[in-house]
């Protein structure tokens, strides 16, 4: 990250969804930079949660509210009078969404609008990042045919209530970019620059602290809590697998750079934070990886099951972020399932999950300033595009 501890320090940091897996991560991270961080989320998401094992359940700086609550959200931002906001708050659960779709629309791309008239409307916010996804994008069965990893400029979609929720998301911004936040339109508050927004879509993110239900890694652990074995419905699908530190690394690095001088204006779009090609993994060996880690019993792989859609092949390139903001993968995949498992390893040995997790901050910060990035992040020469 470019400014580090320098840029972040007394800065007012505003996260929606804050309480969720990467959310916890990324209050501690920006926490242990200087940064006075206030969350705003309406519950915890899981039992057990990373956040209540990390001791944050009673910290005096969680605003309680939904973001699908206009008017309680607008006061709180107010209220807190960030300089950066992220928006994290989310329905994130692809099969979920099949299950409520209305209830992913409402807050996937309505409390996405919320978020940003509370920002149109706040003086004090310079930049905002938000998180949308990899799944934003239309992914076709010929792209995915084809090895196709997918640009910021290629085309937004998607065939389940989730992604096409992300795809609409992404869409909202930037019409608010362009009706509310662009440079001729000056500030919302005396500034002459208005906040500069950007959307970012990562792979799919591991990590401790994950205990989401529909997601590999967690159902690997809770079947090890069990007994059992876990249950793999695709097992020969590929995902972009990275540690949530890697994208987190990114939205910090891109929220520098929009707060610049200038208003960011130049970076105040779309962006991809995913690992190199050369580092993917199917499902089956993350799943038999992570469950080696915890000590849980083989899983056993169903065959590619019948059920809600579910792309066999997702690849986002990330060279635009390589290129521009000088990001890029520090930890391997194998890396980062190790971190995984070692996290719920100590979880289940009854360890500090605050210092687990401070521990791996702080071997990710050390990994970061060593300067020795995955080799192969994917680059349009690369990919033959």
């Amino acid at each position: 990250m470019s400014g580090g501890h320098q840029f972040w320090r007394g800065k007012r940091v505003l996260i929606t969804g804050h309480s969720g897996f990467k959310g916890t991560w990324l209050l501690l991270w920006l926490r242990k930079l200087g940064a006075e961080v206030v969350g705003y989320s309406n519950d915890l998401p899981s039992a057990p949660s990373m956040y209540r094992l990390c001791g944050l359940e009673h910290d005096g700086t969680w605003v309680r509210g939904d973001i699908r609550d206009e008017g309680k959200l607008l006061q709180s931002v107010l209220a807190v009078k960030p300089d950066i906001v992220f928006h994290l708050a989310a329905q994130p659960l692809v099969r979920r969404s099949y299950m409520a779709p209305i209830e992913t629309i409402a807050v996937n791309v309505v409390g996405t609008a919320n978020v940003l008239n509370a920002i149109r409307s706040a003086p004090s916010v310079r930049a905002a990042v938000i998180v949308t996804s990899d799944k934003c994008y239309a992914n076709t069965k010929q792209e995915q045919a084809q090895g196709h990893a997918l640009q910021e400029t290629d085309r937004l979609g998607g065939l389940d209530p989730y992604s096409a929720s992300k795809a609409s998301a992404e869409l909202i911004v930037e019409a608010y970019r362009h009706s509310y936040f662009q440079p001729q339109l000056g500030g919302s508050g005396s500034g002459a620059w208005p906040p500069a927004i950007a959307t970012v879509r990562a792979g799919n993110v591991i990590g401790g602290g994950d205990f989401a239900i529909d997601r590999i890694v967690p159902d690997c652990v809770r079947a090890a809590q069990d007994g059992r074995a876990a249950l793999l419905r695709n097992p020969h699908a590929v995902r972009p697998w990275q540690h949530v530190l890697e994208p987190l690394a990114g939205y910090m690095m891109l929220a520098e750079k929009l707060f610049g001088t200038d208003g960011g204006a130049a970076l105040a779009e779309a962006w991809n934070f995913g690992p190199a090609a050369s580092q993917e993994m199917t499902v089956s060996e993350l799943a038999h990886r992570v469950s080696g880690w915890i000590g849980a019993p083989a899983p056993i792989v169903m065959g590619d099951a019948a059920g809600p859609y579910e792309a066999a092949m997702l690849r986002i390139d990330s060279s635009k972020a390589h290129s521009r903001l000088g990001w890029q993968p520090v930890w391997s995949t194998h890396e980062a399932v190790d971190k995984t498992g070692e996290w719920y390893q100590q979880w289940r040995q009854g360890a500090s999950m605050r210092a687990v997790t401070d521990r791996h901050i702080q071997a990710y910060e050390q990994a970061l300033a060593a300067q020795q990035p995955v080799q192969g992040v994917d680059s349009k020469d690369e990919q033959g595009t």
